[in-house]
C-alpha cells in the first residue's frame, strides 16, 4: 500500500484553515498560540506518522542502479583506479604540494596512464568518443589537474590535428601524440581576445619566396594567453591566427580569416625554446595548478606551408588560397565547430564533479548528529528541513544531469560517426548549453557543499577547497558560460522563425514545432487549479510546464528584439533583452534535461531503481517549477492552490529523497579513494578515525 503525503491528503479538509491564513491578524494571533500552548502530539499519531515513513522509505538495489548508471565503461574506469589508487599509490597528489611538484607530478601522472598502464586516450577521441569521456571522467577523479591536462594534450592539441589537419598531418603527429612524445598544446586565447576568436590579432603571412608561413604577434594584446602545457611540457602549439595571403593591390596583403598552424615551440631533443618565440609562465592559479599555463609571443618564426591544418582551406606553392566553403564566416563556424568536443567533455567532467561533493557531503550529513528532541537521542543534520532543502534538490539534479551528459555524449558519438548536418548542429547547441547550464549550477554547489558540512568542510583534507578551486574555470575555458547561453538562445530564435516559416527544426527543438500554438494559447482554468500528488508527479505535467516557459519566454523576447531593433539597431536590442535571453536559454535547457530524466527512468530496467529515479525526477521537475513559480503564477499557468501544492510536495519529495540518501550516492559507486575526504568514507565507522588520524593523534 502505498503512503501518501499526509499534509496533501488533508489539503481538502483545511480549506477553510487555509483561507483564515489569508488573514494576516487571523495568523499571527494563531502563530503566537503555537508558540505559547505549542500542541501535543499524541503517541499513537507519532507512531502512525513514522510508520507512514517507514512503508513510505523505498527499497534500493544499490548494484543495479549502480550498473545502470555507469554502463559500459565501468571496466576501464576500474583500471584506471586500480592503477593510481593500487599499483602506483606514489602517484597519488598529496593534499599540500607546491606548484613545481604538482606539475612534475601531473606529468608523471599521464605518462604512466599511457607508458606503464597501457591505457591510450588518443585512439578514442576519434573512433570512440564515449570511452574517451569515460576515461577522462576517471583521470579527472585521480586529480582535476591530470585530467585537464590530458584534455590539453589528447582533445585540444591532438583533436585539433585529427579534425583540422587532413592525412599528411595525422600521419606525420599520429604516433608522437599518442605516446607524449609530441606533447602540445592549443594556442586560441590572446591577452586582448578570449570569446571573439574572429578579433585575434596574432598573423600567419605567407611568403612565396620560401614557401613558408611567417608567425607574428603584432603587440602585447595579441600574446597568446592561459595556454596549457606551453610553461613547462609542450614541444608543439596549434597556434590560430589570421592568414595573410600577399596581393598585387595597393592593401599588399588579403585576410583570409582565422586558421590553425602547428608551430614547434621547443627542441624536440634539447627541450630548449627556439628562436624567435618567447615563453613565459603565467604562475599560480587559483587552482589547477598541476598545469603549466603559459604566454607565447611569435617574433618572425617561420613553419613550412605544409603546416597549415588545411582541411577548411589550403594554399597552394603560388599563394593561391581555396576552400570547400566559400565565406570566411562559414570556414570559421566550421573551424570551431570540429572543436565542439572539448565543451562535451567539461559538462561530463562537471558531473563528475558534483557526484563526488554531494557524496561527502550526503555521507557527512547522515554521519553528523546534532540537537534533538529533549532526553531523546540527537538527530543526523539531514533529518532537518533546512539541510534537505540544501542537498536533496542539488542530488536530483547531479542523477537528472548524469543521464543528460550521457544523452550528449551518444549524439556526440553519432555525430563524429554521421557528420549528419542536423546532428552537427544540434550537438554544438546543446553542448554549448549543458556545457554552460551544468558548471555553473556545479559551481554554485560546491560552495553549498562546503556550508553543509560546517567547519570540518573547510579543512582541505575534506576536498571542498580543492574541488571548488579546480572547478571555478569550467565556466570560463572552452567558452565562457554567459557567451554560450547566448548562442543557445540565438538557435531558439531562428528555430522560432523557421517554425512559422514551415521550416524543419534540429531534434532538441521538436517540441516548439509539435506544441508551440497550444502552450502560447491561455492556460486552461480548470488544470490550473490542479493539485493532486497523482497530477503534480504527472511526467506530461511536469514537462509541460517546463516547456510552456521556454515558449512564453521565446515569444516574448521575439517581439522585444523587433521592439527595439527599431530605436537601437540589432547589437543594441540584444544587449537591451540580454538577462531574458539568458533566462531563455537555461528555461530551454532545463526542458532538455527533464525529458532526457524522464526518458531514462522508463528505461531502467530494475523496478526498485526506476521508482527511486522516478522519486528523484519528481523532486528535480517540481522544485525547477518551484524555484520559478512567479512566472507560472504571472500568467495564471498555475493558481495559488497549486503552487501551495507544489511547495508542500517538493519539501515532502526531498524528506522522501532524504531516506534513500545514502543508495543513491552509493549508486554513484565511488570508492573512497576517489571521493578522499575522511568526513565522505563509506563506512561511518571509519570516518572520524581517519579524520583524527589524519592530524597526527
Amino acid at each position: 500500500m502505498e503512503c501518501r503525503n499526509p499534509k496533501l491528503q488533508s489539503s481538502n479538509s483545511s480549506n477553510q484553515t487555509a483561507e483564515d491564513d489569508d488573514q494576516p491578524t487571523t495568523r499571527r494571533i494563531q502563530r503566537l498560540q503555537l508558540h505559547l500552548n505549542p500542541p501535543v502530539v499524541p503517541p499513537e499519531n507519532v507512531l502512525e506518522l513514522l510508520s507512514c515513513a517507514a512503508k513510505a522509505k523505498l527499497s534500493v538495489n544499490t548494484q543495479q542502479l549502480s550498473d545502470y548508471m555507469r554502463g559500459k565503461h565501468r571496466d576501464i574506469q576500474e583500471r584506471i583506479f586500480d592503477y593510481y589508487f593500487k599499483s602506483r599509490p606514489d602517484l597519488q597528489t598529496p593534499v599540500e604540494i607546491s606548484m613545481d611538484e604538482h606539475r612534475e607530478l601531473c606529468m608523471r601522472q599521464l605518462l604512466g596512464l599511457v607508458r606503464e598502464a597501457g591505457i591510450r586516450p588518443f585512439g578514442y577521441v576519434a573512433d570512440d568518443p564515449a570511452m574517451y569521456f569515460a576515461v577522462a571522467e576517471a583521470v579527472g577523479s585521480v586529480d582535476m589537474s591530470l585530467g585537464v591536462k590530458m584534455g590539453v594534450q589528447y582533445s585540444l592539441w591532438g583533436g585539433s590535428v585529427l579534425n583540422l589537419g587532413t592525412k599528411k598531418h595525422r600521419d606525420k603527429y599520429y604516433e608522437g601524440i599518442d605516446n607524449l612524445e609530441y606533447t602540445g598544446c592549443f594556442a586560441m586565447t590572446e591577452l586582448h581576445h578570449g570569446s571573439n576568436v574572429q578579433g585575434l590579432q596574432t598573423v600567419a603571412t605567407f611568403d612565396p619566396l620560401t614557401d613558408e608561413f611567417i608567425i607574428d604577434t603584432p603587440n602585447d594584446g595579441a600574446i597568446k594567453w592561459w595556454i596549457g602545457n606551453a610553461a613547462v611540457h609542450g614541444k608543439f602549439a596549434t597556434v590560430f591566427a589570421k592568414l595573410m595571403l600577399p596581393t598585387h593591390d595597393t592593401k599588399g596583403v588579403s585576410d583570409m580569416g582565422v586558421h590553425a598552424f602547428i608551430v614547434p615551440i621547443r627542441d624536440l631533443k634539447t627541450h630548449q625554446t627556439l628562436p624567435g618565440i618567447e615563453i613565459h609562465d603565467c604562475g599560480h592559479k587559483v587552482g589547477l595548478n598541476g598545469v603549466d599555463n603559459g604566454a607565447l609571443r611569435f617574433r618572425s618564426v617561420r613553419i613550412p606551408r605544409d603546416n597549415l591544418l588545411n582541411r577548411f582551406g589550403d594554399v597552394s606553392r603560388d599563394g593561391k588560397y581555396s576552400s570547400p566553403l566559400l565565406s570566411i564566416n562559414k570556414r570559421f563556424a566550421a573551424t570551431l565547430g570540429e572543436l565542439v568536443g572539448g565543451r562535451v567533455g567539461l559538462a561530463y567532467s562537471s558531473v563528475g564533479v558534483l557526484k563526488i561533493a554531494s557524496t561527502i557531503a550526503i555521507r557527512y550529513s547522515l554521519l553528523r548528529h546534532q540537537f534533538g528532541p529533549p532526553k531523546q537521542p540527537e538527530v543526523s543534520i539531514l533529518d532537518y528541513q533546512s539541510h534537505q532543502h540544501k542537498l536533496m534538490p542539488m542530488l536530483a539534479s547531479t542523477y537528472a544531469f548524469h543521464f543528460s551528459t550521457l544523452y550528449l555524449v551518444e549524439k556526440y558519438s553519432e555525430m563524429k560517426k554521421s557528420h549528419d548536418e542536423e546532428v552537427v548542429g544540434d550537438v554544438h547547441a546543446l553542448s554549448a548549453g549543458l556545457k554552460a547550464y551544468v558548471t555553473s549550477y556545479t559551481a554554485k554547489s560546491l560552495s553549498i557543499c562546503r556550508e553543509s558540512c560546517g567547519g570540518h568542510g573547510y579543512a582541505a583534507v575534506n576536498r571542498f577547497g580543492s574541488l571548488r578551486n579546480d572547478h571555478d574555470i569550467f565556466q570560463t575555458f572552452e567558452g565562457d558560460n554567459t557567451v554560450l547561453l547566448q548562442q543557445v538562445a540565438g538557435d531558439l530564435l531562428k528555430q522560432y522563425q523557421q517554425k512559422f516559416q514551415g521550416g524543419t527544426l534540429a531534434v532538441t527543438w521538436n517540441y516548439l514545432r509539435e506544441s508551440m500554438n497550444s502552450y502560447l494559447s491561455q492556460p486552461n482554468p480548470v488544470t490550473a487549479r490542479w493539485e493532486s500528488e497523482d497530477h503534480l508527479r504527472d511526467p506530461n505535467f511536469q514537462l509541460d510546464a517546463f516547456r510552456y516557459r521556454t515558449s512564453r519566454l521565446l515569444q516574448s523576447v521575439a517581439v522585444r528584439l523587433r521592439k527595439h531593433s527599431k530605436n537601437l539597431g540589432s547589437f543594441g536590442a540584444w544587449n537591451r533583452c540580454l538577462n531574458h535571453l539568458l533566462t531563455l536559454a537555461e528555461s530551454h535547457i532545463e526542458s532538455v534535461i527533464l525529458a532526457r530524466f524522464i526518458q531514462s527512468v522508463q528505461s531502467c530496467p530494475d523496478p526498485s531503481g526506476r521508482a527511486a529515479l522516478k522519486l528523484v525526477c519528481d523532486l528535480y521537475a517540481l522544485d525547477r517549477i518551484w524555484n520559478d513559480i512567479g512566472t507560472y503564477r504571472n500568467v495564471d499557468y498555475v493558481a495559488p492552490n497549486k503552487a501551495k501544492a507544489i511547495h508542500k510536495l517538493t519539501e515532502y519529495l526531498s524528506f522522501q529523497v532524504r531516506n534513500i540518501a545514502k543508495e543513491l550516492v552509493d549508486s554513484f559507486d565511488l570508492p573512497d579513494e576517489v571521493t578522499r575526504a575522511p568526513i565522505g568514507m563509506q563506512s561511518t565507522a571509519e570516518a572520524y578515525s581517519q579524520y583524527t588520524q589524519y592530524v597526527g593523534f
